[in-house]
């Protein structure tokens, strides 16, 4: 029968099923049984195929598939054992024993005598009894708890204890399943209208555990309590139980967007209707609750918060940006509203010193997540329409209040921003403002100049007419908030030239003076922490200088000052303290220009740019070593930790490449490891800018190479390291990133087999392989050794045992190379894959004539490494075949194996050992005789 004719065929093609079932090719077994099914007219022979198919679905371990093909095959046939026993394990191992127990009593009833049916019978029986025990003693607790929590004449004390004890209840997921039965949501609404902080946070905590990756429940649970009651509790006033609430309902988010996407089977086995009406009222909820007066300003941050988490595409692959574009029609006024407010005017609704950053970032979000320059002019429109409106009324708080609008714009989708500075007055009224007696006033306009100073358009307007002016303000003002800004816009401006040392724009000396304020500001703990962000925010773009990075770095206190703050609440601060610490370390991407272009460019009079003699690698490991000192490793740790839009990519690059210059020096990478920076990067490497993911990467694996990675990285999180790892393994890297993501994989690959496992799993081996060719000694070298390791897994051994490659070639060529790293490397793969699968030694003689002179050029080492190696390759093949010994004993080897029998004086003991055995091998197989008992 010809391939097309089999195709046609479903008995042929339940043999073929049947065939790559047993050679444990499970997919390509169900595309055949898939294939039979859709040709098949007999419904017994369907029902067959179905029985088929659901034996592979339970080793692929796709048990709701394997539940629904068991029970199609039984409708057909009831009588059908094997079919009964198979839904029966799939019941099993879906949770639900009840009808696992029925299927399996079924199955023993039709077959008495068949021990596996006894055995499931049991287990079953023991696990429904244990369950029975553990629901019986659950449910007591759950009942337990709510007495005490109903009982109004029970002390605080111990009403507090029952709440905390619910939310452990509330984790497991049988106690999940008991409050959520025994009408617990009703009483966890009673509880969140309790007096007591604690209790609240508890039922907060509670409804978490019920809705964690559960819809049907979460849907339940939105419905009753409403989200009208969710958005006031997280809008209360005290900032712990607004957190809380806003933990509730990125679980709530993530239940049910998870629930979209997913095949509801096992504990939402029940109908749930399509969740995406009731995620959109969630999310309007939190439009009106960011704009209402009555919400508390962390309420309001929570609710922004959510907003940045849930609307924009997660990835831009993703085409649908419909969610994004019903937010911009429904709520950007709301948003704009909450960016123009100015806490020192009547009417506004609360705010923190975060809340003008979070709307910022979520400007920047929407916008960054528009497809059409049509998009995109929509936006700029509804930015523009509401500004004006509030610029153009005569009253002086509206013109503050559209200003305020125009900073954030600034800060975030600048693009927009600027072109609301272009409308007709704004700029003049900006710097008029400058000049008001009102603090308020002075502080808005401030604030508006120094964000404009940063756009290339706006620059040179600024630098012509603004800097006489912030001086001024700067010398004259009798007010510490209005000197720091002022102070931070004449840093932004005299930093315009970076790290060119030839493009200074203030007089010589200035910039220092101008630092050494700043740091004076940081370490005066009596400022509010708002003023003492200016002052690193004036850090940051005077630290171009090297003249202040040395400054500041001998500076002790103002060290320690910027990591208080970057631990602090005030999440503003982080982007900062980011490009400070970057500029500090020098970590910022600088390619040196060819030397021959900088000749002609003198020649032709061009502007050269020139590295200030303090950016010279001595002095920016001195510097690196201060910051170390100053504990700067755990203000990066905390500042990884914060859950707030201000810690954005940009930022999150701006740590991981510090990180990457912290651990550039061995000895340094201890400190780092000890002050849980191995941890704090391991989240840098997925969400980050794609630069960022790439040096968090590099620096995870110089940590990997030189620390042991069950120190550095305890417990399950080892296993997070491998895909950044593997990730380095790209053409788009650098060869030094390659090369240390092999040694870091290397070590891993050491350590055991659930690791290899995890390699093998993120597709490393083939990207392995092809840096076992590339051209650099290091390269090759380290991916031979990493290969070395992998081999100890059986799935990588079937590569070199499968027929029509040359891998085995490879290996035993490159044992003859000159390179000392990559011979060893090559030799003990050789000798691991050799001892592990013994018929691989039968095929070293095909590889290439010279293999012989290779194994010899090994026994006849002067490093004792390769010829320990040696021995044991060849005791190998020795021990595979009788033919290969009689090859070998018949060539030089034999008297070499001879000498290194003997051993003597500097001989290694194990490789005299190994060469003995040999010998007695030939002897035993009669290849050779014993002399005088010899």
């Amino acid at each position: 029968m010809n391939v097309t004719e089999k195709e046609k065929d479903p008995a042929a093609l339940k043999e073929e099923g049947n065939a790559l079932f047993k050679a444990g090719d499970l997919p390509s077994a169900v595309c055949c049984y898939t294939k039979a099914l859709n040709l098949s007219d007999s419904q017994s022979e369907s029902a067959v195929l179905y029985r088929n198919r659901s034996a592979c679905y339970l080793k692929l371990e796709e048990y709701s598939k394997a539940e629904a093909d068991a029970t199609k095959a039984l409708d057909s046939d009831p009588g059908d054992v094997k079919a009964r026993f198979r839904r029966s394990q799939a019941f099993l191992k879906l949770g639900r024993l009840d009808q696992a127990f029925m299927d399996a009593q079924r199955c023993a009833q039709l077959e008495p005598k068949n021990k596996a049916f006894q055995d499931l019978l049991r287990q079953l029986g023991a696990q429904i009894q244990q369950k029975s025990i553990q629901l019986n003693s659950t449910d007591s607790r759950v009942q337990q708890m709510f007495s005490l929590l109903l009982d109004s004449s029970a002390k605080d004390s111990d009403q507090q204890k029952a709440a905390q004890n619910l939310v452990v209840l509330s984790r497991e997921d049988a106690g999940a399943e008991q409050i959520f039965r025994n009408d617990g949501v009703k009483l966890i609404q009673r509880l969140l209208q309790s007096k007591q902080e604690e209790v609240v946070l508890s039922a907060l905590r509670t409804l978490v555990g019920l809705c964690t990756g559960h819809q049907s429940r979460t849907m339940a649970i939105v419905n009753e309590l409403r989200m009208e009651q969710l958005c006031a509790v997280m809008g209360s006033g005290a900032s712990a139980v607004s957190l809380a609430a806003c933990h509730l309902l990125q679980v709530m988010f993530e239940a049910l967007t998870e629930g979209m996407t997913r095949e509801i089977r096992g504990k939402d086995e029940a109908i749930v209707p399509e969740p995406s009406k009731e995620l959109r009222s969630m999310l309007h909820h939190l439009l009106q609750m960011i704009s209402a007066s009555n919400v508390s300003g962390p309420g309001r941050d929570s609710a922004i918060n959510l907003l940045i988490k849930q609307v924009p595409r997660k990835s831009l692959k993703n085409p649908d940006n419909s969610l994004t574009l019903w937010l911009i029609d429904q709520g950007l006024k709301n948003i704009l509203e909450v960016a123009g407010t100015v806490p020192e005017l009547a009417d506004g609704p609360p705010l923190t010193d975060n809340s003008h950053m979070s709307c910022s970032v979520l400007l920047s979000k929407l916008y960054d997540d528009l497809k059409s320059d049509k998009e995109r002019e929509n936006f700029s429109k509804l930015c523009e329409e509401f500004v004006q409106q509030r610029f153009s009324q005569s009253g002086l708080d509206t013109k503050l209040r559209a200003i305020q609008t125009v900073s954030v714009l600034l800060q975030g989708p600048s693009d927009v921003g600027n072109r609301m500075l272009e409308l007709s007055g704004m700029m003049d009224v900006v710097i008029s403002l400058c000049a008001s007696k009102e603090i308020t006033h002075q502080q808005i306009a401030v604030e508006a100049l120094i964000h404009a100073a940063g756009k290339a358009k706006r620059a040179s307007f600024i630098t012509a007419n603004g800097v006489a002016l912030l001086k001024d303000l700067y010398k004259k003002s009798e007010n510490d908030r209005i000197r720091v800004r002022a102070l931070v816009g004449l840093c932004k401006l005299g930093s315009a030239g970076g790290t060119d040392f030839s493009m200074k724009q203030f007089a010589e000396g200035s910039t220092l003076k101008l630092a050494k304020q700043c740091r004076k500001w940081l370490c005066n703990e009596s400022l509010p922490p708002t003023s003492r962000r200016w002052a690193v925010e004036g850090l940051a773009y005077l630290t171009f200088d090297a003249d202040v990075k040395e400054d500041l770095v001998q500076d002790k206190n103002a060290l320690l000052g910027m990591c208080e703050l970057a631990k602090s609440d005030d999440k503003t601060v982080l982007f900062a303290v980011g490009s400070t610490l970057v500029n500090c370390t020098n970590s910022y991407d600088a390619e040196k220009p060819d030397p021959q272009l900088v000749e002609l460019a003198k020649y032709a009079k061009q502007h050269v740019p020139e590295e200030h003699p303090k950016d010279a690698l001595s002095y920016v490991e001195k510097r690196l070593k201060k910051l170390l000192e100053a504990g700067v490793v755990s203000a990066l740790v905390c500042m990884v930790k914060q859950e707030s839009p201000a810690l954005t990519d940009a930022c999150r690059e701006c740590i991981a490449r510090v990180f990457l210059a912290l651990v550039e020096k061995q000895e340094d990478r201890g400190t780092v490891v000890a002050q849980g920076g191995g941890k704090a990067l391991i989240p840098l490497t997925s969400e980050n800018t794609d630069v960022g993911k790439v040096k968090a990467a590099q620096a995870l694996a110089k940590i990997t190479i030189t620390s042991n990675p069950e120190i550095a990285f305890p417990g399950e999180r080892i296993y997070e390291t491998v895909r950044p790892l593997v990730s380095l393994l790209s053409l788009e890297c650098t060869l030094l990133q390659n090369f240390e993501a092999l040694m870091a994989l290397t070590n891993l690959a050491g350590i055991s087999e659930r690791l290899r496992q995890k390699i093998i799993k993120e597709k490393a081996v083939p990207k392995i392989e092809g840096y076992m060719f590339e051209e650099h000694d290091l390269v090759r070298a380290s991916a031979t050794e990493c290969m070395c390791n992998l081999v100890l897994s059986t799935e990588v051994q079937k590569l070199y045992l499968a027929t029509g490659n040359d891998r085995l070639k490879l290996l035993v060529l490159y044992s003859g190379e000159e390179d000392e790293r990559l011979r060893k490397a090559a030799a003990g793969t050789l000798a691991m894959l050799t001892a592990e699968q013994p018929e691989l030694c039968a095929r070293i003689p095909g590889t290439t004539t010279h293999w012989l002179e290779i194994v010899q050029a090994l026994l006849l080492s002067d490093i004792p490494d390769l010829r320990h190696r040696g021995v044991v390759i060849v005791q190998n093949m020795i021990q595979a075949e009788k033919s290969l010994a009689e090859t070998l004993i018949e060539s030089e080897a034999l008297e070499i194996l001879s000498v290194l029998a003997k051993g003597g004086e500097g001989a290694v003991e194990a490789v005299s050992r190994i060469a003995q055995n040999c010998l007695d091998q030939a002897i035993e197989y009669g290849i050779i005789k014993t002399r005088e008992g010899k």
